[in-house]
């Protein structure tokens, strides 16, 4: 029987400790994603989505650069390429698997002759979430919608994808786009969610310390917290692991700034300080640390397409940067004004 994911009871209550927190409460979405077939009706990570057959698929228009280091693999070739090794988990590779892994990535001779290009054209971008409001109590949509949908390109600019947002009304979409179009190329294989259906779990969350006034820092900074130093960590790490916010695709709550320090967001159109919306996340658990926040799951979960194994940390395969995660924010006053991207 599966299990739905739930978030484990914080160790404390950190607001009985420090009830200066309790006002600054805000409410998260976990969407616990894990590997599935969603239809266009499903909220998902990787899913088609509910489109209208009418409407322009979106594309970036670059600029696009690859190089000779990682090959720039079509979207057939990565779902070829983790079918394949799905099926031969626990096994060896038939030769005509092991053929069709050597024509997606060739063997390499070294040293590799690194060749920077340009990939010239309109980039047709990928799906990265559809999320219904009936399914995720955090989502805020503008008046008259109750769907958002977020796609990318599967390129850096020039850190991290370029993210589009699209709020519609389900019940407008009659017809539906069946097959839209694909990028010739991505960047990087991890650019491409793997399909997940969506479990969600609204947790309560605390800002980062760095968020905090100087007085709480201090008073964080002195605690004195068994639990910390069972963890082996200092207060102000065990805070921001254990109980400030989750790790994981997630909407709402509060932003992490694990490698940043924080920044005023202001909306680009009113100057209304933004906020978070969605975070695309490598790591559904965090690091060690954060072990904490890791939900109950299903013991009879199948192999994970992309991996020798169903990895319940990486379920999407989406990879930022080196392990960070992509934080999308919106004007709370208007979420349809341009949104902002940030690395974390």
């Amino acid at each position: 029987m599966k299990v739905t994911p739930v978030t484990p009871p914080r160790p404390l209550d950190v607001t009985a400790v420090f009830p200066q927190l309790a006002p600054l409460a805000r409410t998260a979405t976990r969407l616990h994603p894990r590997p599935g077939a969603p239809t266009w009706y499903d909220s998902s990570i990787g899913g088609p989505l509910l489109w209208p057959a009418d409407e322009p698929w979106p594309h970036c228009e670059g600029p696009h650069v690859v190089d000779g280091v990682n090959p720039a693999l079509s979207p057939a070739d990565v779902r070829l390429e983790r079918r394949i090794r799905a099926a031969s988990h626990g096994r060896d590779l038939t030769p005509r698997e092991r053929q069709t892994l050597e024509r997606i990535r060739p063997p390499q001779k070294f040293p590799v002759r690194v060749a920077v290009r340009p990939y010239d054209g309109p980039m047709a971008m990928l799906p990265v979430a559809q999320l219904y409001a009936r399914d995720v109590p955090d989502l805020r949509t503008p008046e008259g919608t109750d769907l958002l949908q977020v796609l990318w390109c599967p390129f850096d600019h020039p850190i991290m994808p370029r993210t589009v947002l699209f709020w519609r009304s389900a019940a407008t979409v009659t017809d539906v786009l069946a097959t839209p179009p694909e990028p010739p190329a991505m960047q990087f294989d991890s650019y491409l969610p793997e399909p997940c259906l969506l479990h969600p779990e609204q947790v309560t969350e605390y800002p980062d310390h760095l968020e905090l006034s100087a007085e709480l820092q201090e008073q964080l900074r002195q605690w004195s917290v068994p639990q910390a130093a069972e963890e082996d960590m200092d207060p102000w790490t065990y805070y921001d692991c254990v109980l400030s916010s989750a790790p994981g695709w997630k909407v709402g709550g509060w932003p992490a700034w694990d490698s940043t320090d924080p920044v005023p967001r202001p909306c680009p159109e009113c100057g209304t300080e933004m906020d978070l919306l969605l975070t695309i996340a490598t790591f559904e658990e965090g690091d060690d640390e954060g072990r904490s926040w890791s939900p109950s799951e299903d013991p009879t979960a199948g192999p994970s397409p992309g991996s020798d194994h169903f990895d319940l940390d990486r379920p999407t395969a989406v990879q930022i940067g080196s392990g960070y995660r992509q934080q999308l924010h919106v004007c709370p006053a208007a979420p349809e004004h341009p949104h902002t991207e940030s690395m974390t």
